[in-house]
């Protein structure tokens, strides 16, 4: 009896390890196909992978902490999933989308986009049990790709901003701004400028029936115009490590100004 019941324990516990790993499989697929979908010149479907991407990195990650099924090998896999999926794949569907027209000029931003997310995740990886959980040191990688892909499915098909049917902008003033932006991502991913964490965020001594009324009225209105409202979201979020870092700020938030070192215990 008890023999069978230490070898159900071990297939238990392989299993739990499997899963966060076939999750991050997950993530990886969604960046692979985002690369034949810009390939094939569908970059709808490409920016629809990589947020489906986003979301297996995200149940990644919460599935290892909840059980418990953490592992130096599966950081590793996850972070080689990030770069293909949230590195390789937002910058090439950038430079296929909007920045062919600067020639090598467009193509060193989407490699400056690309190298800056793998330095993001090396260092995360080094510096992850010695910072505060509450915040990011520098943008995200899956936050800034979140930002091309959402852009990408707000424009559509074209590189030009089409209002009720006029052109507003035309593809040239866009492509300058998607190079503008992809340089200025790279920058926020190295950058010190933190970041709030929503793990870190103390649900308990908040209001639930508030947050819940509130997070319902998002979705109604990220459900009528569900491309424009996911853009502003992440490109808001993008921008809010830059507001937080301006002195008028920090002498307002100064709680949030002084980094805490992160608990020695592991969750």
């Amino acid at each position: 009896m008890k023999g069978g019941r230490a070898g159900m324990r071990r297939r238990m516990r392989r299993g739990v390890y499997l899963l966060p790993s076939i999750l991050t499989l997950g993530n990886l697929f969604g960046g692979f196909y985002a690369l034949m979908a810009v390939y094939n010149d569908e970059y709808v479907a490409a920016a629809i992978a990589i947020l489906l991407a986003l979301v297996f990195d995200y149940l990644d990650g919460g599935v290892a902490r909840m059980t418990g099924a953490t592992s130096d090998i599966g950081i590793e896999l996850d972070s080689l999933a990030d770069l293909v999926s949230f590195g390789v794949a937002p910058g090439l569907l950038a430079y296929v989308f909007a920045l062919k027209p600067f020639g090598w000029i467009g193509g060193l931003a989407a490699f400056a986009f690309a190298a800056c997310g793998a330095f993001r995740l090396a260092r995360f990886n080094v510096q992850t049990r010695s910072l505060d959980k509450r915040y990011f040191v520098g943008l995200p990688i899956p936050a800034a790709a979140a930002v091309v892909a959402t852009f990408v499915l707000f424009m559509k098909e074209s590189s030009a901003v089409v209002v009720f049917g006029r052109e507003m902008v035309p593809p040239q003033a866009t492509a300058a701004g998607v190079l503008l932006g992809m340089y200025g991502l790279g920058f926020l991913m190295v950058s010190k400028i933190r970041y709030r964490s929503l793990k870190g965020l103390e649900m308990r001594r908040r209001r639930p029936f508030t947050i819940m009324t509130t997070l319902l009225l998002v979705l109604l209105v990220v459900a009528s115009h569900p491309s424009l409202f996911l853009f502003l979201f992440f490109f808001l979020y993008a921008a809010s490590g830059v507001v937080r870092a301006v002195p008028a700020w920090q002498k307002r938030h100064p709680a949030e100004a002084t980094e805490q070192p992160a608990p020695t215990k592991q969750p």
